[in-house]
């Protein structure tokens, strides 16, 4: 009875310690959460504020509203993606035969029926028959896949796979098609972007993600490497490069601005050395998104540098010395030590990055002096959008569920990220 009354007292004892920082997570954080998931059922705005009304899912809805009508149906666009999909994989697989110098029998079963499929498609122009002949290819083509152990080849030369499957991609959307023949569920996005303002945002926010996001890793990672080489004046040059992240991105941005004038701004200055012409960097639609990308890059490139830095100085120096007595050249060190070891850390920059750059905002409202890009809100992101409908509109219930489709959405990719990290990172232990 006695170390029952003991434990409880320690335990209570606990609990009160605890019980400030509980209160300031519920009160600041768990409440919040709580109450504007509840909110995104209910139409809340200027007009009801002290009455919200209950409406369902008619927030969340609303959000894929389109100003026009569809171009053409969505179940149509998805059969064209598994078209170009399977006719994809199929080359690649080909590609993997003559590389490997393998014969896969059922290989040209799935050929044939790909190209029937391709036959039957252009014969009879039925949405349902579209999806369901190029869904069949689809799940032929990855039974050959695993029957060929295409896996292995996958860990091995997953890039270039990854690589070679664009381009050809691309190649058969760009070349081969014309573009109004695609209609895959990009060219669907593409043209159904502009009719909702949602839509928009996402399609805004992903192009910035998949371009900061990669360009950041990659330059992050080249400078840890020769910061790595320093001898000299190591912390000057650590802290040059990390000064710009703990600095204010209002202060930044409105460098950033002066620097992309396009009239007297430094970098088309600089770009006039080499008779390149001016950019109009704050004024054209089709710059919008790498001029806020390009800002992003310059303020994280130190953090993640240093990040790196420190899982360089982590790996074994043996591993080197090692490789040093088998006659390794540095770049077979650095794809065959460095980089393996090197995964846990960049697969914790990738997952930060990816949600950092997911929730961007500051930057456009200051870059472009509170509005969405300079015309056609080219620079309309998620983020921005939620401020927009709770602060300009005052329609609390819709930005409350814009907010949370985010979060689904960010959700499900750091999901993916972490099921990938568990069987592509590598440990040192």
């Amino acid at each position: 009875m006695r170390a029952l009354r003991k434990s409880f007292r320690e335990n209570l004892k606990a609990y009160l310690f605890l019980l400030p920082s509980f209160a300031i997570l519920g009160t600041f954080v768990f409440w919040p959460l709580v109450f504007s998931f509840v909110l995104s059922f209910f139409k809340w705005d200027f007009a009801h504020q002290k009455d919200p009304k209950f409406i369902g899912l008619k927030n969340y809805m609303k959000l894929f509203e389109l100003r026009e009508p569809l171009p053409y149906s969505l179940l149509q666009s998805l059969g064209y993606t598994m078209m170009y999909i399977s006719l994809c994989l199929v080359i690649v697989l080909f590609l993997y035969t003559i590389i490997k110098r393998e014969k896969i029998g059922s290989l040209y079963f799935a050929s044939v029926l790909n190209f029937s499929s391709l036959f039957l498609s252009y014969m009879f122009q039925n949405s349902y028959l579209l999806l369901i002949l190029w869904s069949v290819n689809f799940l032929a083509l990855i039974l050959v896949m695993i029957k060929a152990r295409f896996n292995r080849y996958l860990n091995q030369h997953l890039l270039f796979s990854i690589v070679v499957f664009v381009f050809l991609y691309i190649f058969l959307r760009k070349i081969i098609l014309p573009e109004g023949n695609t209609k895959d569920i990009f060219n669907l996005i593409a043209r159904i972007k502009d009719d909702s303002d949602f839509i928009k945002s996402i399609y805004n926010t992903t192009y910035y993600v998949l371009l900061s996001t990669p360009t950041t890793v990659f330059l992050s990672l080249g400078v840890a490497l020769l910061l790595n080489r320093v001898t000299h004046f190591k912390g000057f040059y650590r802290t040059s490069y990390f000064i710009p992240f703990v600095t204010s991105i209002v202060a930044i941005s409105l460098v950033w601005q002066w620097i992309f004038n396009d009239e007297y701004g430094l970098l088309n200055y600089i770009l006039s050395w080499f008779n390149i012409s001016k950019i109009p960097w704050l004024k054209d639609e089709k710059w919008t998104i790498p001029t806020i990308a390009i800002v992003s890059i310059w303020k994280n490139l130190g953090y993640d540098a240093v990040i790196f830095l420190a899982g360089l100085q982590s790996i074994d120096k043996s591993y080197y010395e090692a490789a040093e007595v088998d006659g390794a050249k540095r770049y077979q060190k650095f794809f065959y030590i460095t980089w393996p070891l090197l995964s846990p850390t960049t697969f914790f920059i990738l997952v930060v990055s990816m949600i950092g750059n997911f929730k961007v905002f500051t930057t456009v409202y200051v870059l472009y002096n509170q509005l969405p890009g300079p015309y056609n809100q080219s620079g309309l992101t998620v983020v921005y959008y939620v401020f927009r409908k709770f602060y300009q509109e005052q329609k609390m219930g819709e930005a409350c569920a814009i907010a949370y489709m985010l979060f689904l959405i960010i959700l499900i990719l750091t999901i993916v990220q972490l099921r990938i990290g568990k069987e592509k990172v590598q440990y040192e232990n």
